[in-house]
C-alpha cells in the first residue's frame, strides 16, 4: 500500500512531516490560541521551551499543568500575559474540563480586545468528546502523533536534537556514537508495541521526556568521567528512567538486554557498529546532525522484525490488524447516499438483508427437553452442552430482536437507538455487529458468519437429541 501511494502520489504523502513550531508561531497572532492535540508517547513541552529560547521569550514563558484547584492560577496567568506580553502554556486541558467553558469565554472575549502583540496562549489536550468545539475552531491546531517506523522516529528525534551539545561534550566522538545508539534504543522500545504480546507483556507509555532526560544524563556523565561509566549509564537510563515505566519482570529483562547490546565498548571501538542483525542499522562515522539525518534517510521504509531481534513471522498479527483497520476506515469513508429512481436505496437494502438473515437464523434449541433427557447426574460434557445451548439461544434471541427492531426502525415504527444505528451500519458494510460478536469471536464477514452460525447450532442440536457429540 505504501509503495502504491509513493508510485501514484509521491513520497511526500508517506513521509510524516516534521512539525515546524517556529513557522506555526510566526503565522499566529495574539488573539489566536495554539493547541497541541496530544498523542501517547509525545510531549510538546520541550519543543515549546526550545522555541521560546530561540525567539528570546524563555524568561517570559509561564507553564501550568491544569488539574483540580488550578483554575484561579490559570486565569491570573492569562490576564498577566495579556497585559505584559507573556507566553502562557496551559498543559493537559482535558484534566480540567469543568473550567473549559470559562476558558472558552475568555478566548471569545480576547477576539475583540487589544492584546499585547507578544502574548501567546498555548494549550495542550488529549482528545476528549467534552472539549469545547469552539476553542478548537478558534485555535491553530497541531497534532503531536508520533510517526510510525524506525526511520521516521529517528528522523524526528534528530530534528529536535540540540547540536550545541555535540560540541560542548569533552569527547564529541563518543557522545555522538552513544547518542545515536540512544535514539535507536528509544525508537525500538516505542516500535515494539506493534508486535502486541510478542513485543511487551504490558503496553508502556514511553515518551519524549524519557529520551530527553537520558540525553542529559549521557552528556553529564561523559563530561564528568574520562572513562565511560557504563554501569551508571545503563542503570540510570534503562533501570531508572525507562525502567520506571516497566512493571513486568520479563519486560525488564528485555530492556536490560537491549541496553547491554547498544551500550558496550564495541559500540565505541568498532567502525559502523551494528545495532541489529540486519546490515542497514549501524552507528555511522562522526559528523554533524545533517550527516546522521542522511544516514537515517538510508534506513528501510519497512521495518523487518529482525531489526527488533524478533522472528520473521512476529509481525503477522500486527499486519493483519493494520489491514483490517485500513479496510474498516475505507468502508467508513464511503458516502451514504440514496440511489436514483428505480433502484434501491441503502435503507431498503439493509431491510432486505435483515429479512434474509432473520429467515435463515435457526430456531432456538429446546433447553428444557435436553436437560430433562440428561437428568440430574450429568457428565462434564453434558454440562458443557447445556451451557452452550444457553449461550446460543441467548444469541439467537438477541439477533431476532435486533433484526426485527431494525426493520421497524427503518420503517419509522420505532426510534433508532444508538445500538440499532450501529447494527444498521454494520449490516450495510457486511460486518458482524459488535453486539453479536460478544457471543464468540470471529473474523468472518456477515454472510459467512450467519452460515457458520447455522452449522454451529445444527451441531449442538444433533448433540442435544442424541446426547453424543457429532464427529
Amino acid at each position: 500500500m505504501t509503495q502504491f501511494i509513493i508510485t501514484k502520489l509521491g513520497p511526500r504523502y508517506v513521509d510524516p512531516p516534521v512539525l515546524d513550531l517556529k513557522a506555526t508561531f510566526e503565522e499566529s497572532i495574539s488573539q489566536t490560541p495554539l493547541i497541541f492535540v496530544l498523542s501517547p508517547g509525545v510531549d510538546p513541552a520541550q519543543s515549546l521551551i526550545t522555541l521560546s529560547e530561540s525567539v528570546k521569550m524563555a524568561q517570559r514563558m509561564f507553564s501550568l499543568s491544569l488539574g483540580q484547584g488550578q483554575a484561579p492560577v490559570a486565569t491570573k496567568l492569562i490576564m498577566d500575559g495579556i497585559r505584559d506580553g507573556n507566553w502562557v502554556f496551559l498543559a493537559n486541558c482535558h484534566l480540567s474540563l469543568s473550567w473549559m467553558p470559562t476558558l472558552d469565554k475568555m478566548i471569545t472575549t480576547m477576539q475583540s480586545m487589544k492584546l499585547h502583540k507578544k502574548f501567546r496562549l498555548w494549550l495542550s489536550s488529549s482528545p476528549h468528546p467534552d472539549f469545547p468545539i469552539s476553542i478548537l475552531q478558534t485555535s491553530i491546531k497541531m497534532t503531536t502523533e508520533p510517526p510510525r517506523g524506525i526511520k521516521a522516529n529517528m528522523k524526528r528525534l534528530y530534528n529536535n536534537i540540540n547540536e550545541q551539545n555535540m560540541d560542548t561534550c569533552n569527547d564529541p566522538s563518543k557522545y555522538k556514537k552513544l547518542l545515536f545508539a540512544l535514539c535507536f534504543f528509544h525508537t525500538i522500545l516505542l516500535e515494539r508495541k506493534k508486535f502486541l504480546q510478542l513485543g511487551w507483556n504490558v503496553i508502556y507509555s514511553f515518551n519524549d521526556s524519557d529520551f530527553e532526560v537520558s540525553e542529559v544524563l549521557l552528556l553529564l556523565y561523559l563530561n564528568e568521567y574520562e572513562e565511560t561509566p557504563w554501569g551508571a549509564l545503563k542503570y540510570l537510563i534503562a533501570g531508572v528512567n525507562y525502567g520506571g515505566h516497566v512493571t513486568d519482570d520479563w519486560d525488564r529483562r528485555l530492556l536490560i538486554t537491549y541496553i547491554n547490546q547498544f551500550y558496550c565498548d564495541q559500540a565505541l571501538q568498532s567502525r559502523k557498529f551494528r545495532l541489529s542483525s540486519l546490515p542497514n542499522y549501524f552507528i555511522p562515522d562522526d559528523g554533524d546532525v545533517q550527516t546522521y539525518l542522511d544516514q537515517i534517510q538510508m534506513f528501510p521504509n519497512f521495518d523487518k522484525p529482525e531489526a527488533f531481534g524478533q522472528h520473521s513471522n512476529a509481525d503477522i498479527a500486527s499486519l493483519i490488524g493494520e489491514t483490517r483497520m485500513l479496510f474498516e476506515t475505507l468502508l467508513s469513508m464511503q458516502v451514504q447516499t440514496t440511489s436514483s429512481a428505480g433502484s434501491e436505496n441503502t435503507e431498503t437494502k439493509v431491510s432486505d438483508l435483515a429479512k434474509e438473515i432473520l429467515a435463515s437464523t435457526p430456531d432456538e434449541i429446546n433447553y428444557e427437553q435436553t436437560a430433562k433427557i440428561i437428568g440430574v447426574n450429568r457428565t462434564p460434557l453434558e454440562v458443557v452442552l447445556l451451557q452452550e445451548i444457553e449461550r446460543y439461544n441467548k444469541l439467537i434471541g438477541e439477533m431476532c430482536t435486533h433484526l426485527r427492531d431494525l426493520r421497524r426502525g427503518i420503517q419509522g415504527l420505532v426510534v433508532m437507538s444508538s445500538d440499532l444505528e450501529d447494527i444498521f451500519l454494520a449490516v450495510s458494510e457486511g460486518r458482524v455487529p459488535l453486539q453479536w460478536l460478544k457471543a464468540y469471536n470471529s473474523l468472518k464477514p456477515l454472510a459467512a458468519w450467519a452460515r457458520d452460525l447455522t452449522h454451529r447450532v445444527a451441531h449442538f442440536n444433533t448433540w442435544a437429541k442424541t446426547l453424543r457429540p457429532p464427529t
